[in-house]
């Protein structure tokens, strides 16, 4: 997976990078001062590390647990997210990171306890009200489970703190780690999908639709909560099909009334990072569609985007409550 291992002086003797350098023993690892020296280096070439990246392990200083932006929640007053990890092994097309970042390289941020401190704290401070955290934000949170042990040791960490919500957002099958475990009620594994079709497509290197709906059956059967996450939704000639399919094939296997949450947004995307991705890749059909600048984000057309966020919601009140649902809408 990573040809190369690129270290920070600091975590060196961290157990932490230690018993993953066990798993990279034939690999080239090299040491850096600060992993910004290679991540945020200029002249990058997003599109051919995409091909070969790296691993970095780094130290993450500075301000760890974040206010989530507007919009992004499932119901609580209190939203904060964190990134134990930059970047993603997956290559969607309609990712942000490839516009945000410079680099394809992934950063494991091995300093989990201070990680976990600061989410400890942050709920300390809205002692008697849920607080959400969100991990998944800036990577997939279950795709380096076996490599990282991260969902085995925040659950195992944060578990007895009673006002936490947790949300794992993946698109990954690793979840061997989480059927082995007991499941914490506070903890929702909350899935990515679009429509097979378009996943097939624009979702490189992802698992296939089937076997990500078979991970989350395995999970709902265990007793764990799960969450349904279609954002964004992506506009094709016969959208209102594609998606139908999908919810039509998504509960025939799941128990709709046990899903804790359902969120659904349509494709939307800082102008900034927008136009890098389509420097990036200039002949992808996604970019090619008539996008709408709206308070500095790129989206659909308004008349477009309405159309599809009401049916999609329509579609999947079909199989669900409206308590369960929650628009990602623009401010």
């Amino acid at each position: 997976m990573f040809d190369t291992l690129y270290i920070e002086e600091a975590v060196r003797e961290h157990p932490r990078t230690v018993e993953i350098l066990q798993r990279f023993k034939d690999r080239p690892v090299v040491e850096c001062r600060h992993y910004g020296e290679l991540f945020n280096a200029r002249q990058q070439n997003f599109r051919l590390q995409k091909t070969r990246p790296a691993l970095i392990l780094a130290n993450k200083q500075g301000k760890r647990v974040l206010p989530a932006p507007s919009g992004y929640g499932i119901g609580a007053q209190h939203n904060y997210y964190f990134s134990h990890m930059l970047n993603c092994i997956y290559d969607c097309r309609y990712c942000f990171l490839q516009g945000m970042y410079r680099s394809a390289h992934t950063v494991l941020f091995v300093n989990y306890e201070d990680f976990i401190d600061d989410i400890k704290r942050a709920a300390k401070q809205h002692a008697d009200e849920a607080v959400h955290i969100f991990s998944g934000y800036d990577g997939d949170s279950l795709a380096l489970e076996p490599l990282s042990g991260f969902a085995e040791q925040f659950i195992a960490a944060l578990r007895d703190v009673p006002n936490i919500w947790l949300e794992l957002r993946t698109k990954s099958t690793q979840i061997r780690g989480l059927l082995d475990t007991a499941p914490w009620p506070n903890c929702i594994v909350a899935y990515s999908f679009t429509p097979p079709d378009i996943s097939a497509a624009l979702e490189h290197k992802v698992p296939k639709f089937e076997q990500r709906l078979a991970a989350i059956k395995k999970l709902q059967d265990k007793g764990w909560p799960v969450g349904l996450r279609f954002d964004p939704l992506i506009y094709s000639d016969d959208f209102e099909l594609q998606y139908r399919g999908m919810f039509e094939k998504i509960f025939g296997m799941l128990d709709g009334d046990k899903i804790h949450s359902i969120s659904f947004g349509p494709f939307r995307m800082p102008e900034k990072f927008y136009q890098q991705m389509v420097s990036l890749y200039p002949q992808e059909k996604l970019f090619a569609g008539a996008m709408h600048k709206q308070a500095g984000m790129m989206t659909y057309p308004t008349t477009q985007e309405t159309m599809m966020r009401e049916a999609c919601e329509q579609l999947l009140l079909q199989h669900v409550s409206a308590e369960q649902l929650f628009p990602c809408l623009l401010d």
